[in-house]
């Protein structure tokens, strides 16, 4: 098969590869996918770059979101599965070969069925990104009724944490965003109130437009740099759920004010979620997709063998939507 590839940590320019690779075959309880459209995550550019931890594997093949049809599986999985049309998840978490290839092998739980009406490309899109903004959205119960603050709304995540918690029947859903174009695919997504947060006083907006603590739920894409901000405008018994801390790393946790306000902080790391979550995920993005309303941005889309400017877009940056890898 033709694959992507890195044997040492460093730029993509200097460490990835693009060639043959032996075909794998499914292992008991796998599937193998014939990939057709490979997302690529800012996780998997830091993975390769080593800025979490280094290489664990002699080779590793990036990236773990995908779609593509079932074309064989391992023993235990049902066979009527062959040709079933599925997106893909976790592929390359603790793992060694993820989707910049022609082939990939996961658990059968790790290959829902692609929603109709889906494109490869898009399905490419639902791993970490959609299942990220669902767990920060649904981890503490419905949204039906409730306020929701999603941070960084014009990125992949909050762009979807909007449309779910819409989706779902948040009451109000502000986004804060770093620019006009930003404010407008954040509103795009339905957004009710978005917000600059170089220009203007998010609390103070907040609480003009919502009231005294006015936000139920918070989708953080910053906790660290964002923490104090939260702290304004959470609602007693409200839940602060972060998936990223990249402003302040190991931030101190205002435990007593916490503690008054009876607030939840939830961190999520959605490759390590359980059973039960990571399934009803599916089954809410399957229902949302449904609806035939969700919204896909895809910045640029790059040729498997052009895998180095697609790591680089990501690293850039300036993208506003995904950046997807086809696969011949």
């Amino acid at each position: 098969m033709l694959a992507a590839w890195y044997e040492t940590n460093g730029t993509a320019r200097d460490v990835m590869r693009v060639g043959e690779m032996a075909d794998p075959e499914p292992a008991a309880g796998e599937v193998r996918v014939r990939i057709e459209a490979s997302g690529v995550n800012p996780s998997d550019v830091k993975t390769r770059a080593g800025l979490r931890k280094p290489i664990a594997y002699p080779r590793v093949v990036p990236n773990s979101d995908a779609a593509g049809v079932i074309d064989k599986v391992g023993a235990g999985v049902d066979p009527g599965r062959i040709g079933q049309r599925v997106w893909v998840f976790n592929a390359a978490w603790e793992r060694p070969f993820g989707t910049s290839a022609q082939y990939a092998c996961v658990p059968n739980a790790f290959a829902p069925l692609l929603p109709a009406g889906l494109t490869a490309a898009q399905g490419a899109c639902l791993g970490i990104p959609v299942m990220t903004a669902h767990r920060c959205l649904f981890a503490d119960g419905p949204v039906k009724g409730l306020n929701v603050l999603v941070t960084g709304g014009a990125g992949v995540v909050g762009h979807y944490a909007i449309q779910l918690a819409k989706w779902a029947g948040a009451a109000c859903v502000v986004a804060t965003v770093s620019g006009e174009e930003k404010a407008a695919h954040a509103r795009a997504a339905g957004a009710d109130l978005v917000i600059n947060y170089r220009t203007e006083d998010v609390a103070a907006r907040i609480e003009t437009a919502l009231g005294v603590r006015g936000i139920h739920r918070i989708v953080e894409v910053d906790f660290g740099g964002n923490l104090e901000t939260a702290m304004k405008v959470i609602a007693p018994d409200g839940a602060i759920t972060g998936y990223a801390s990249m402003g302040n790393q190991v931030p101190p946790i205002p435990f007593y004010p916490l503690a008054t306000l009876n607030v939840l902080v939830r961190p999520v790391l959605v490759y390590t979620i359980s059973p039960t979550a990571r399934q009803q995920a599916i089954d809410d993005i399957a229902a949302w997709s449904a609806t035939g309303k969700a919204q896909f941005a895809i910045a640029a889309r790059f040729p498997l063998a052009d895998i180095v400017s697609a790591h680089e877009t990501v690293e850039a940056g300036a993208k506003l939507g995904h950046v997807v890898l086809d696969i011949p």
